[in-house]
Formats: C-alpha cells, sequence, structure tokens
C-alpha cells in the first residue's frame, strides 16, 4: 500500500494504482473522457490533467502511477487552466449541433462544456467535417464529425470484443474513426460502443430521434435471453419501451451488455402481438373476451379428459417464462390429474432423468468460472450462445487460464485456445472418454468404473488431460449444443467423472434466462417444486413422439423451440385441441392451434428468474400489458379456480415465489449436476451419409428475439446457409453458392451450401429455429444433401 494526498486528503492505495483511480475511491471527481476502468490506457483526451508537486507540468490522471507520498492538486489554478485548455481544444471542430443531437441531455462533452469550457470560442477559423460511416444496423455513425477521437470504442472492439472492427485512420487533424475496409460492426456485443461513446458520435440506430433522456422512466428488470441474466435498466416513456441500457453488476454482466440484451426490446411492440383472446372456429380465427375463451379452454380440457383421459394431455412450457409462471403451470396441470409437463424441448436425451441428483446448473459462480485456471468447453458456440460469459472467458485467456475445446468446428472465439478437439457429433462420447483415461494415466493410482480401455487418447486429449489435471483450479463447462446432443447425459456423466479425478467443477451454460428456475420449480416430468417426488409423466420428446390429444403451450411457438420441429408441428396438427398462452400469433400458432390467450413478456409482468449460476433475482414490470394481455400467473389462477382445483388463490407473484421456493432466494441446497451412476458407451456409431449439426441463432432463441427488426437485419440473422467442409463438397460434386436441397424426413428446403473447412467432414452445420429451415427435422439427426434444380 502506497501513501498519497489528494486535495489535503490522505488516504492508502494498493500499488500500482493510478492517480485517478486514487482519486474516484475517495469520491474526488476529475474529469475525463478517453479513460474507462475496463479498457486500458490511452491518455489522448488529456481532460485529466492534474497538478502533482514537484512536477514540471500538469500529468494526466489516468496515465500517472501513484507513488508513496505524492501530493496531487485537481482544482488547483495549474490545474483548471490545463483542463481548460484542453477543453478549448476539443471543441474547436465540434459542430454546435446539441439541439438535434441524440446524445443531447447525456453528453459528457456538454456537461464538462459547462464547467471547464469559456462562454464563447476564439477560433475563426473553418472547422472541419468527417464523412459518417456506415456501421450497421445496430449503430448510428452518422455524425463522426463530433467525434473526440477518445478511441474507447477502438480499445473496446479489441479488448473486449476480442477482434478490431473499429480503428483510426490518419493522424491529427484529419484522424477519423471508420470500420475497417467498408465493413459494418458484426460483433455479438458491439452496442456497448454506444454507451461508452461519451458524445453523439456514436448512437443506437433503433433509439435515434424517438426520445430525448430526460423524458423517459428508468427502471431496472432482468434479461430472458440466456442464462447470464444481466441486469438492465429499461427506459420507458408513455407505457412503451424506448431503450435497454446496463445496470452494472461486477458479479454478472459488468457494465456491458450483449446485442441480444439490448436491441431484443424492439420486438416487444411486433405486429404480431397478440392483443385480445382469439378462439379458432370452421379454420377462422376470431378475436373474443377472456371469459368465453378461459370457458373455451376449460371445456377443451374437460372433454379430452372425459373421453381420453388425463394421460392425453400435454403441457409444454417455456424457460423464458417466469419461475411463478412455470410453477403455476405444473401445479395447475398436476392438480388437474396431468404428469405430462417438461420444458426442454430442445433436448432429445432424457436418460440421465433418472440419474439426476438435483437442479442442473454452472456447478460455479460466473466469478469463480472465470477465475479458473484451465477450462474445457464442451459442445457450446461460446460467442453465439452466452456472448458476455465469452468476453470474460477472453479477459481470463489474457490472465493465464488455458482454454480447451471439444466441438464439431474450430470456431473463431478470438482468443487463444490451449487444445482443440473438432470431430461429428456422434464422436464426442469416446473423444471425452479420451480425455478421461488421459486423466487417469496422469493420475497414479485413480479408478473408475467407465470401461476406457479400448480408447485410443489423441494428442490433443492428451493435452486437455494435462491442463485440467496440473491446474489449481479447473472448470468443465457444457454448452447448448451438448445439451441439444443425443448423447447428453453420457458427456455429463463423463464431465462427472473427469472432473472428480481432478477436482474441476462441472456444468452448464444454461439456455434460457430461467432454465435453473423451471427446474426448480418443478415443470419436469419426474420432479416437482424442489425435487419433491411426483407421479411421473411423459418428458417432451415422448409427448411429441406419441402425439397426444390436447397441449397446453405456454410462452412457446414448437415450430421453433424443439429438437425435432418437423415432428412437433405433426404432433399439434393431430391433436384434437391446441391451448396457447402467448405473447404472440405468429404463423405457427396461426395453423395449429385452437385458441390463444395473450400473455405478458417479461417487461410487463412481475416475476423472477434463477440464473445458470443460482442467482435468484426477481423484478417487476416496467410497462402496463398491451391490449388485453394479462400476465401469466394471473391467467393460470384464474383457470385453477374455473377448473375446481384447490389452492389457486394467490393476489401476488410474492405469495407464488414464497410457496414454490420455500427457504427464500438461497437455492443452494438444490443444486447438483451429479448424476448417479450410469453406462456410457464409447462406441463411435458408424454413418453413412451426412449428420445435421443444427444450432440454434443467436437472434432467433426465443419469441421477442424473433420479432426484433433490428436485430433481424443483423448479419448473424441472415438466412441459413448448409456449411460443410470442403471435402463434403467435392463427394457431392457442388460448387460453393450453389443450390442444394436439404432432405430430412419428408421436408426438404432448398438453400445455398457454403465451405467451411474449420467443420469436422461428414458435418452440415445447418441453423435450426429460423423460418427457412423449421420444415425440417431433428438438429442432429441424418440429413440428406441434393443438388438443386
Amino acid at each position: 500500500m502506497l501513501e498519497i494526498e489528494i486535495d489535503g486528503k490522505k488516504l492508502t492505495v494498493p500499488q500500482g494504482s493510478t492517480v485517478i483511480e486514487a482519486a474516484h475511491s475517495i469520491g474526488t471527481y476529475i474529469p475525463h473522457f478517453c479513460y474507462h476502468k475496463k479498457l486500458s490506457i490511452a491518455a489522448n483526451c488529456r481532460m485529466c490533467l492534474v497538478e502533482v508537486e514537484k512536477a514540471p507540468k500538469p500529468l494526466p490522471a489516468c496515465a500517472t502511477p501513484v507513488t508513496d507520498g505524492m501530493k496531487v492538486h485537481t482544482n488547483s489554478d495549474m490545474a483548471r487552466n490545463a483542463q481548460k485548455g484542453v477543453m478549448e481544444f476539443l471543441l474547436i471542430n465540434h459542430p454546435l449541433d446539441c439541439p438535434i443531437c441524440d446524445q443531447g441531455g447525456e453528453c459528457q462533452l456538454q456537461d464538462l462544456a459547462v464547467g471547464y469550457g469559456n462562454s464563447a470560442s476564439r477560433y475563426q477559423e473553418e472547422k472541419r467535417v468527417v464523412v459518417g460511416k456506415d456501421m450497421g444496423p445496430l449503430i448510428s455513425a452518422a455524425e463522426m464529425t463530433r467525434c473526440i477521437h477518445c478511441t474507447r470504442c477502438v480499445r473496446f472492439t479489441e479488448e473486449i470484443g476480442g477482434f478490431q472492427e473499429i480503428g483510426m485512420a490518419n493522424r491529427g487533424e484529419f484522424s477519423e474513426i471508420l470500420p475497417f475496409l467498408g465493413k459494418t460492426v458484426n460483433s455479438e456485443i458491439s452496442g456497448n460502443v454506444i454507451d461508452l461513446c461519451p458524445v453523439g458520435a456514436l448512437t443506437s440506430k433503433p433509439f435515434r430521434y424517438s426520445a430525448r433522456p430526460w423524458e423517459l422512466s428508468r427502471r431496472k428488470s432482468v434479461s430472458p435471453h440466456d442464462g447470464l441474466g444481466s441486469n438492465l435498466i429499461v427506459q420507458v416513456r408513455t407505457g412503451q419501451v424506448m431503450r435497454v441500457l446496463p445496470l452494472e453488476n461486477e458479479a454478472i454482466n459488468e457494465c456491458w451488455l450483449s446485442d441480444r440484451d439490448r436491441f431484443s426490446y424492439e420486438g416487444l411492440n411486433s405486429e404480431e402481438r397478440l392483443r385480445v383472446p382469439m378462439i379458432k372456429h370452421g379454420g377462422v380465427w376470431h378475436e373474443t373476451d377472456w371469459q368465453t375463451a378461459l370457458e373455451y379452454v376449460v371445456k377443451g380440457l374437460n372433454g379430452v379428459s372425459a373421453d381420453h383421459g388425463k394421460d392425453a394431455i400435454g403441457v409444454l412450457a417455456s424457460p423464458y417464462s417466469t419461475l411463478e409462471e412455470l410453477y403455476l403451470v405444473q401445479k395447475l396441470a398436476r392438480a388437474f390429474g396431468v404428469n405430462n409437463i417438461d420444458h426442454r424441448l430442445r433436448r432429445s436425451d432424457f436418460r440421465g432423468d433418472e440419474a439426476q441428483q438435483g437442479v442442473q446448473w454452472l456447478g460455479s459462480t460466473i466469478l469463480e468460472l472465470v477465475s479458473a485456471k484451465s477450462v474445457l468447453l464442451v459442445g457450446s458456440t461460446q460467442r453465439k450462445e452466452q456472448p458476455l460469459l465469452a468476453a470474460r472467458l477472453r479477459q481470463a485467456v489474457k490472465k493465464g487460464t488455458e482454454l480447451n475445446v471439444l466441438h464439431y468446428a474450430a470456431d473463431e472465439l478470438l482468443t487463444r485456445v490451449n487444445a482443440g478437439i473438432v470431430l461429428p457429433p456422434q464422436a464426442w462420447v469416446a473423444a471425452l472418454g479420451g480425455v478421461l483415461k488421459a486423466v487417469l494415466g496422469l493420475k497414479e493410482g485413480s479408478t473408475t468404473t467407465l470401461d476406457v480401455s479400448a480408447i485410443e487418447i489423441s494428442e490433443d486429449a492428451a493435452r486437455i488431460a494435462a491442463s485440467l489435471v496440473n491446474a489449481e483450479s479447473a472448470a468443465i463447462v457444457l454448452g447448448n449444443v451438448a445439451q441439444h446432443h443425443p448423447d447428453f447425459s453420457q458427456l455429463l456423466m463423463l464431465a462427472q467423472e473427469i472432473g472428480r479425478l481432478t477436482g474441476a467443477r462441472f456444468g452448464l451454460t444454461t439456455e434460457a434466462g430461467n432454465s435453473v428456475g423451471a427446474e426448480l420449480a418443478g415443470a419436469l416430468p419426474k420432479r416437482g417444486p424442489l425435487g419433491t417426488t411426483v407421479t411421473a409423466g411423459l418428458n417432451a420428446r415422448e409427448m411429441l413422439a406419441s402425439p397426444r390429444k390436447a397441449y397446453v403451450l405456454l410462452n412457446t411457438e414448437v415450430e421453433f423451440d424443439s429438437y425435432d420441429s418437423q415432428q412437433a408441428v405433426a404432433a399439434m396438427k393431430a391433436a384434437e385441441t391446441v391451448i396457447a398462452l402467448s405473447a404472440y400469433k405468429g404463423q405457427g400458432l396461426l395453423d395449429y392451434a385452437d385458441v390463444l390467450l395473450p400473455i405478458a413478456p417479461f417487461t410487463e409482468t412481475a416475476g423472477t428468474f434463477v440464473s445458470m449460476e443460482g442467482r435468484v433475482q426477481s423484478f417487476n414490470g416496467v410497462v402496463r400489458p398491451l391490449g388485453e394481455a394479462r400476465p401469466a400467473w394471473k391467467v393460470l389462477r384464474v383457470l385453477g379456480n374455473m377448473l375446481g382445483l384447490s389452492g389457486f388463490a394467490y393476489d401476488s407473484v410474492e405469495e407464488i415465489r414464497g410457496e414454490c421456493l420455500k427457504a427464500g432466494t438461497d437455492v443452494s441446497a438444490n443444486l447438483s449436476n451429479t448424476l448417479s451412476s450410469m453406462p456410457v458407451d464409447f462406441s463411435v456409431a458408424a454413418t453413412a451419409g451426412l449428420i445435421r449439426a443444427g444450432e440454434v441463432p443467436m437472434y432467433h432463441a426465443d419469441a421477442i428475439c424473433r420479432r426484433s427488426p433490428p436485430l433481424q437485419l443483423t448479419a448473424e440473422a441472415a438466412a441459413p446457409c448448409a456449411y460443410v467442409h470442403g471435402s463434403v463438397l467435392q463427394q457431392l460434386g457442388l460448387e460453393e453458392g450453389a443450390a442444394v436441397v436439404a432432405v430430412q424426413g419428408d421436408s426438404q428446403v432448398t438453400l445455398p451450401v457454403a465451405v467451411d473447412n474449420r467443420l469436422a467432414a461428414g458435418v452440415v452445420r445447418l441453423a435450426c429455429a429460423h423460418p427457412t429451415t423449421v420444415a425440417l427435422g431433428g438438429l442432429f439427426d441424418r440429413i440428406e444433401l441434393k443438388r438443386g434444380a
């Protein structure tokens, strides 16, 4: 610790601190533009000049390290004159367009010009003009004349984003910030440069010219789009969500947001929003009132129950729903006598259900994961699945973490990879078995009940094993792709064994904002709330493979949210009645549903999400429900009472949450990834032909994102291609860019084929959950490619 005096106040700070950090620690503000606590020091704006005793000239506080006994004056004549001089130079070329600038009211330059600027300019020469740039559908860079060259955006894309998509060209007065080679900015976390820009040079293109900051109310919320549980500030005007910003939480999202979290709000007021209840009669949809719609639902459920029994009804819920909604839907189902309930529509392997000991989760806190010295990612397209967690892992690698990967593609993670195994999905179990065998070889005296004697250890498997064994702390993480994998339970069992032998934590990066909450709430066929024993029912795949006579859908569109969308839609069309509680009236629902009940999305209802690290986060609605939509928990409460079921007299979500969680917000006792012993088959099935690798596109993960116009204009949301290894294209006798017909089951779609030599041979990477591909079958099933017409 070093002693320093700032404006007469004595304090001690850690060695290596800068003057600006020391000043901020005691609440002393030093004006600045280029400095940001999460970025490297640039010291190019010079606004933070301060007087340091015995120094011959003012020094930049952001780049001046503290020395023992240093005395700093932030408000002396020397410091003030230096800061005012810098401000005068910054304003030389700055346009006087504050009245029309979108940054007006929250502009750092505007604020500091009041305190450090002159009332009139002495500059008489012609001001420079910089031509606007195209940075894509999310970021507006139309008025780059406003830029003061703080380079925050440049440093962010390079240091946090991992790839320098924005740079500064030329020198001196001719300097310009621009994307490289005329390209747009396509990072999954690009929107953060809007927050970082201290002036109106980079602004939000969807929000542009729609409201002034002082007109907006600020309300806290939690993102539902992935398992991280990012904290949000939702800004509202006249009952409409106008903008979403990050709420700083160092333990979760730091001060960043992914583009999915930031811009998905544009889908909240989509033309497809369901505003009133609707009933299909004679193949034609009719709007109706709530009473009529609910009576129709009750009559339909009672009719199917009387004619075919309670087992003929299936309940499919979405993990993007709140804890309270999921708890009530399973409570209603079970009280009515229906045990077929599940939220895991995209999962294909349920063999681990019997062996599961608790609620599956990350296996550690986020901070523990990113501080691990060795991390193994299994089946994870990390940048697309968990954008902010991927950014934190990039920072961890810079600090010495070894990142290892098992996947079907050597994707660009924008960071150093210690070892990577790239194999078709059907070979993953054997590959992870090779890592286990290598660990056994490194840990003398260790044993396992799994027979790995016949497995060959690859060079990469040996490197991964050495990384996990030698690390002080290690983690094994199964991503979304692994969770959709047909051998998910075996992959988890192997992760458990490797973790037991190496001391590594193991777990899942959960897909949705409330995947952990869905298990806690008991939205499962074989386990009730908090793991209580219930009468077992059918899981999601069984419900769709053996169609029920009636389905209740909570917040889900099965054609986008299922492992096999072809099978799911066929099951819906075969049912006598399909009851959908939805915020949207998508084309699929209009085709197969019989009644649509409008429910509120997360911004219009109170509720709780439980993140992948088991963090319970409650929030309130930020706007009133649109039209006649109602919070789903209220709809389910009324349905329970109309069905004559007891225990549905709730007045608030707090009552429901208390009944569900019982012990409060600490759910750690219920979290466990441990599986009781189960067999693992290491044989690699011989496959003739191609295997599909169906990933959920980042901006098609849930109903809100799918309807956000700016997100759908991004490169990431473009119509899918069938990506294959170059050798596969040669075997098929096709050329890159040619039209091919992809065939699965009874359906086929025509789309272009593209080469990606990072893919394992024999794999066709073809996105699911997209309107172009919803007609196809299973995510990891056989697929055939034929020459198009």
